[in-house]
């Protein structure tokens, strides 16, 4: 058993990531910015093997202040999954918003490198692992994804070029890409309307966030010498869509 450090840990998959290692045995160190939330981890699991952490993940400062404040039981991270991320907004790209671009950008590139780099040479040292939560919008456009798979797409490949450095360190280095998954995303990326949520999720037997956890436990407990570089995940019920055509445009 080891320690893990996931962002996100909150809600959705960073929760059930969480849980899902702390009732495994493994000590867990949970960022996210709902303190009643996290709370809420450290109730059921106990303080002895969950430590808790709330702040925004885009706050350096704060980010690095929750690393050098963490008690000696949580100090030697093993695992590193960088869950936490965010679509905000629907718009094409012409109507967007271009706070929410920042804000997605903030959290799901600049956050996610800041902590990699924090931790890499521990990572480096304990020969631990990195997982990182990207989605297939890194690779299938589709309309209204504009910088939400911009910064997917990132990830994806800065996961592959993190193993090229990383190579002959131990360090193993994953990127999750999964599809449609019901969880708080649609809730949020919608400003909170459930009926937009109820409908796309509505007879497609998503992905639920016990699935994301079990993969991310599976690929952090295989043997050392194995690396399971990049796996994509759909429900049965998606699969890539055609391209467009516009006619007389």
């Amino acid at each position: 058993m080891g320690t893990a450090l996931v962002t996100g840990a909150s809600a959705g998959f960073g929760a059930a990531i969480a849980a899902k290692f702390a009732g495994n045995g493994w000590r867990v160190i949970a960022f996210a910015r709902r303190a009643d939330r996290l709370a809420q981890l450290v109730e059921r699991f106990g303080a002895e093997r969950v430590h808790v952490a709330a702040f925004d993940i885009r706050d350096e400062a704060a980010m690095r202040a929750a690393l050098a404040a963490l008690p000696a039981g949580f100090r030697d991270i093993d695992l590193l999954v960088n869950n936490a991320g965010l679509a905000s907004g629907t718009a094409k790209a012409q109507d967007s918003d271009l706070a929410q671009w920042r804000q997605m950008i903030d959290t799901n590139v600049t956050a996610l490198v800041t902590l990699t780099r924090l931790l890499l040479p521990q990572l480096i040292e304990r020969r631990g692992a990195i997982v990182n939560i990207s989605s297939i919008s890194g690779t299938h456009p589709y309309t209204g994804g504009n910088v939400y798979g911009g910064t997917k797409a990132f990830v994806t490949q800065f996961s592959a070029n993190l193993r090229v450095d990383l190579h002959g360190t131990g360090v193993r280095v994953t990127n999750i890409e999964p599809g449609m998954a019901e969880t708080e995303f649609t809730l949020v990326r919608t400003g909170g309307n459930q009926a937009v949520s109820d409908k796309l999720y509505a007879g497609a037997h998503p992905i639920t966030d016990t699935d994301i956890a079990d993969t991310v436990w599976w690929v952090a407990n295989l043997p050392p010498h194995l690396d399971v570089t990049r796996l994509e995940m759909m429900p049965v019920s998606q699969s890539a869509a055609g391209l467009q055509v516009a006619r007389d445009a």
